[in-house]
């Protein structure tokens, strides 16, 4: 199945990825700033995200996204990535190291990291509320979790409706399981950026720091102000810093 997305600008490509608290239009703040520094911009919804419909069979959404650029005829391209689509961007590096140019992962998950306390926590939480029913108090809970102090109120909306979004999609279908996959991060030969937030879950923050130390060039900026979603809450503060990346790992001509 090919994955509801979006192109737009002309130059090297960028892919961006999702969360999955949200779906491609969490990209809405940067989408109009890497058209202009020259970029072809990519963004997708993942399977029972946005506009692509749930999945109806065993799925790899890793899988998804790599048909998707080849469809395109993307034959290399950077990523920026957030939450859930960090996981999917480190799967998809490892796989086609020559596709990914170049790294950029937003408090990213990580393919073989152990859920700590505090993901736990949220998990359990999350299920409780949807197992008795209470979808708007399980949208309420990760708008809360998710966004730190700096988000204002239109981005909560958006977010707010996003999950809302997500839930009732998901929650409705056959539910089928996404595959899993043994994928070697050893492989992944892109420049790496990784972005963490200090008011973040303690897991994110513990894969954002360890990270650098397992691939082969990556750094870690660690963001005094960020929840778990930085390119939604500062977007004036955090897309300079995505676009000073590119520029160094996958500049426009």
């Amino acid at each position: 199945m090919t994955l509801s997305h979006d192109v737009g600008g002309n130059g090297p490509a960028v892919l961006l990825l999702h969360s999955s608290a949200c779906d491609r239009r969490m990209w809405d703040p940067q989408w109009d700033a890497l058209v202009a520094a020259g970029y072809r911009v990519i963004r997708c919804d993942f399977r029972g995200f946005g506009e692509t419909p749930p999945p109806d069979r065993p799925w790899d959404t890793a899988g998804d996204v790599a048909e998707l650029l080849d469809e395109l005829g993307v034959e290399r391209a950077a990523v920026v990535a957030s939450s859930y689509g960090g996981l999917v961007a480190l799967r998809l590096a490892a796989r086609r190291p020559e596709t990914v140019a170049s790294l950029a992962l937003l408090c990213p998950l990580s393919p073989d990291h152990t859920p700590g306390e505090s993901l736990h926590d949220f998990w359990r939480r999350e299920e409780e509320l949807i197992e008795a029913g209470d979808i708007d108090g399980a949208v309420e809970l990760n708008v809360r979790t998710l966004l730190g102090p700096e988000a204002d109120e239109a981005t909560r909306d958006l977010v707010r409706r996003m999950q809302r979004h997500a839930f009732d999609v998901q929650l409705a279908a056959e539910e089928h399981p996404e595959l899993e996959t043994d994928d070697d991060l050893t492989r992944i030969e892109a420049p790496c950026l990784v972005v963490s937030g200090a008011l973040d879950l303690a897991d994110f923050r513990e894969i954002a720091a360890r990270l650098p130390a397992r691939l082969r060039d990556a750094r870690h900026v660690e963001l005094p102000w960020a929840g778990h979603l930085p390119s939604l809450e500062r977007p004036a503060e955090l897309t300079p810093l995505l676009l000073a990346h590119l520029q160094k790992t996958h500049p426009t001509p």
